[in-house]
């Protein structure tokens, strides 16, 4: 069967979102790479608008140049985003405010105990967590039986728990995840959500295959207890934000700190970013913004380094883009998502690639 035929790009017009993710042409059934949509902000607890990040990234997606200096046009081999699933919308809409009433009591009284109504409100939103990660689960599976590379664009960071899931029992394991965030993301639950964007990476050390590594950096806005997990796992490694600017101002390389984060890692890896790993003035309207972090430089650098230094990465995510909903004609959260989105693929492929 002949391959379907790649639609020519001029990188001398301006595309559109109409036609597709950074505006080029693309399908599922030739596109080599499949971004898994998920407008999910359920449980987020101080900023919104995560539910909007995908779209955000797709409006703005349009006025990037595609071209990376070193690296092959990976685009033209197509990158699709599929439609956003309709089941995953919905819960978001039931679910919220049932996790607001939860959280405003909780800020109130500091118990439930006397809101049984309540509680069985929390278990609801639960019971949507265990739901929404059953049906990325189901996704990826989909994706990678037709042979596709698997990414997925939140949300916020509680969404990629189905896609690491999925890798998880695909690779038995036999994979590091590079997890850059401001926050550790190490609670066991928060609020009594199970599935907060509060412990995403907790129940990925919980997963039956659990990865082989967790690689955090940047992490810089933490409780005790998560930092004592962190300290005592022998799966995790984290570089904190202070000692890499530590680490600097006492006349470290940058290379060298990023070879440090690097040398954690297995050869398959998977990249978990969420956008408040950066300086906040990138991502001023993320949920949960905290001063500090990496420049997008570097940040591009850690992901080069990875890439050059024979590490494949399998899969990855991106989360917590959340556009300034007073000024709806403000692209700058989506821009800034765009160039992190199109980055991590375009290395991602190389990396697929250069093996």
């Amino acid at each position: 069967m002949q391959e379907p035929t790649s639609p020519t790009f001029d990188p001398a017009l301006t595309g559109s979102a109409e036609n597709g993710i950074f505006g080029v042409e693309s399908s599922l059934e030739r596109a080599i790479l499949v971004y898994i949509p998920v407008p999910w902000e359920v449980t987020t607890s101080y900023g919104g608008g995560t539910s909007l990040g995908p779209e955000a990234i797709l409006q703005a997606s349009p006025q990037l140049d595609l071209y990376i200096r070193g690296l092959d046009n990976h685009v033209e081999k197509g990158f699709f985003l599929l439609q956003e699933n309709a089941e995953i919308r919905g819960l978001n809409g039931q679910c919220k405010p049932l996790a607001r009433a939860v959280q405003d009591e909780l800020e109130q009284s500091g118990s439930l105990i006397h809101r049984p109504d309540l509680e069985a409100s929390r278990e609801q939103v639960n019971a949507a967590g265990r739901q929404l990660n059953q049906l990325i689960y189901q996704q990826a599976e989909t994706l990678d039986q037709l042979g596709k590379h698997i990414a997925l664009i939140g949300g916020d960071h509680s969404t990629p728990l189905g896609l690491i899931h999925y890798l998880s029992d695909k690779y038995q394991g036999d994979f590091g995840v590079l997890h850059i965030d401001a926050h550790h993301d190490l609670r066991d639950s928060y609020q009594g959500f199970h599935y907060s964007h509060a412990s995403i990476m907790h129940n990925v050390l919980a997963l039956p295959k659990a990865p082989k590594a967790l690689v955090q950096v940047a992490i810089r806005d933490f409780s005790r207890e998560e930092a004592d997990l962190a300290s005592r796992h022998p799966a995790v490694h984290t570089f904190y934000d202070e000692d890499i600017k530590d680490g600097l101002f006492a006349g470290k390389t940058f290379a060298s700190i990023a070879d440090a984060i690097i040398w954690q890692l297995p050869e398959k890896v998977y990249i978990s970013f969420d956008i408040d790993g950066l300086q906040p003035d990138l991502c001023p309207h993320t949920g949960t913004p905290v001063a500090g972090g990496l420049s997008l430089e570097q940040a591009q650098y850690l992901i080069k380094t990875l890439v050059r230094q024979g590490k494949t990465i399998i899969g990855f995510d991106l989360c917590e883009v959340a556009p300034d909903s007073l000024q709806q004609s403000s692209e700058w959260d989506g821009n800034v998502g765009a160039r992190v989105l199109y980055m991590l693929s375009s290395w991602m492929m190389e990396s697929q690639v250069s093996q």
